[in-house]
């Protein structure tokens, strides 16, 4: 089943922050991991967050982590941040449980 990988508007500002290299990495890495399978937990790409209703998930792509929720078909990416900032991030907009 293929998913719909849908981008917050904070997201695609994210994206355009990237350097162009990156960016082209981020959109394969994400339309690879992300369209088929979302939720299958890898050691090194793919995380389950826990302690956090919200997002759902983390996508490790060398140095930049994408946070996403998957609700039905549907994948929401919520931000696309540095790894040095992920940890703010998920402190100022993760929804804790």
């Amino acid at each position: 089943m293929a998913y719909e990988i849908v981008l917050a508007p904070e997201a695609i500002d994210d994206l355009k922050r990237l350097k162009a290299d990156i960016r082209s990495e981020m959109r394969m890495a994400i339309e690879k991991h992300l369209r088929h399978e979302p939720r299958k937990v890898s050691r090194s790409r793919i995380k389950r967050l826990r302690g956090v209703r919200r997002p759902q998930f983390r996508l490790r792509v060398g140095e930049v982590r994408v946070f996403y929720d998957v609700t039905g078909d549907v994948v929401e990416v919520l931000a696309i941040v540095a790894k040095s900032e992920a940890g703010a991030w998920l402190a100022q907009f993760g929804s804790p449980e």
